[in-house]
């Protein structure tokens, strides 16, 4: 069992982490969809918009589904790899992606988008939505939701209950609304996963970086190898994402 430790945690540990395709998890790790098909949605939003912003496209890959672009498509991303990859990916289509540190404020003028979107932003700045909107304009978005994973988070860190109070959506409601938003919809859902190998755990992990900041296979060697007997003896580690629908538009 330890020389499968070992393969698993190696072979995990040196798989690329860039972009935003979990594809390597295919078999390893399951997340349950949530029902209402964000992609699609975007993609129907996108091909009736004008000029549009995605905030945070990561490699652009869900972005890149959309099978129609408006004459102005622009996305934001912060990290170097995901900004090449992007870029590869979505400047054959027309779209520009720009280096922003997803600090305030974005790099766009007022009122220069019709439609802003963004899957599982990492920040949310209200405000510079809301300014970058035109009136009429929509935000659709997917958020991770309050306590996403967080039976994963806890095994490595212990009880996080300040944590568990973030990204809770009716906060983000209300500050959408002090932004000056209308909001359409905030709905929420919680969702199983399953990790079905210790390799599964350290690929998320090393992907995820803002779960378990700091991680590392040398670090937790040994609540990997805890782990790893959990899931070899009792079967795959379930945890619960949390996922927000959010859609909110800039009044007249």
């Amino acid at each position: 069992m330890d020389s499968d430790f070992e393969e698993l945690i190696a072979e995990a540990d040196a798989a690329p982490v860039d972009g935003w395709d979990f594809s390597w998890l295919d078999g390893r790790a399951t997340e349950q969809r949530p029902s209402w098909g964000y992609q699609r949605h975007q993609a129907t939003r996108l091909a009736a918009a004008r000029a549009a912003l995605d905030i945070q496209t990561g490699g652009g890959e869900v972005l890149a589904e959309a099978a129609v672009f408006p004459p102005t498509m622009v996305a934001t991303e912060s990290w170097p790899p995901n900004l090449d990859r992007a870029t590869r990916l979505l400047h054959p289509r027309g779209a520009v992606v720009v280096a922003d540190p997803d600090e305030p404020p974005l790099p766009f003028a007022d009122a220069a988008f019709d439609l802003v979107t963004s899957r599982h932003p990492a920040t949310v700045w209200w405000s510079e939505i809301a300014r970058v909107l035109q009136p009429g304009g929509a935000y659709f978005a997917q958020h991770v939701g309050p306590a996403s994973v967080f039976e994963l988070v806890e095994y490595f860190l212990g009880p996080q209950p300040d944590a568990r109070r973030l990204r809770d959506p009716g906060t983000e409601a209300d500050e959408a609304r002090a932004a000056g938003l209308e909001i359409v919809q905030a709905r929420p859902e919680r969702l199983r996963v399953e990790f079905n190998d210790i390799g599964a755990v350290v690929y998320f992990l090393r992907k995820v970086i803002w779960m378990v900041p700091g991680f590392t296979v040398a670090e937790y060697r040994d609540r990997l190898h805890d782990l790893h007997r959990q899931i070899v003896h009792d079967g795959p580690f379930v945890a619960h994402s949390a996922r927000t629908l959010f859609e909110a538009r800039k009044p007249l």
